[in-house]
């Protein structure tokens, strides 16, 4: 599964909406340490890759979009980071699951115009789809059986519905609507 999901988050950085295409997938819930690095670093990405939106696009639904996600983003961090002090959990980021965004943000910082206003789009479909299923995952770990905190299970909870919503607004950014 690892390959089909980096393969998902490449196809965001191509010119064509390629992530449509490819199918979902249902994912692991993640135990603490690893959630709590998994959020983190779709934190940073929608903060860094905003960023790159604010000084490389003109288009003003991509700035809107990104500006957006920024102070969301921003806001989520604390609120990870206050979960995470509160239940105890350590920050680990595990550089060889998903997401890997860094390719990604490598990718957006060689582009201009309309071509990184479409690799963004494309690529916020993509990371935030797939995080869209591992806080959907993750915010529903009782009832799969999985072991987790009751901190972050409600973290994922209450974090599910704004990336669910920025993955809905995402894809209408992609597909011109």
């Amino acid at each position: 599964m690892s390959i089909a999901r980096r393969t998902l988050l490449l196809s965001a950085i191509a010119v064509l909406p390629a992530a449509y295409a490819l199918p979902a997938f249902a994912l692991d819930v993640l135990p603490d340490a690893r959630f709590v690095g998994y959020a983190q670093q779709i934190n940073d990405f929608e903060i860094a890759s905003g960023k790159l939106a604010l000084s490389k696009s003109m288009n003003e639904r991509i700035r809107g979009f990104a500006t957006r996600l920024i102070a969301e983003h921003t806001e989520a961090a604390e609120e990870l980071a206050k979960a995470r002090s509160e239940a105890g959990v350590s920050y680990a980021p595990d550089p060889s699951q998903p997401p890997h965004t860094g390719p990604i943000l490598q990718r957006l910082s060689q582009l201009e115009g309309v071509e990184f206003d479409t690799a963004y789009a494309n690529a916020q479909v993509a990371v935030l789809g797939e995080a869209e299923q591992q806080f959907a995952a993750n915010s529903d770990a009782m009832s799969s059986g999985n072991a987790t905190s009751g901190g972050m299970m409600r973290l994922a909870k209450r974090e599910f519905p704004r990336i669910q919503k920025q993955s809905e607004m995402a894809r209408a950014l992609a597909g011109g609507r």
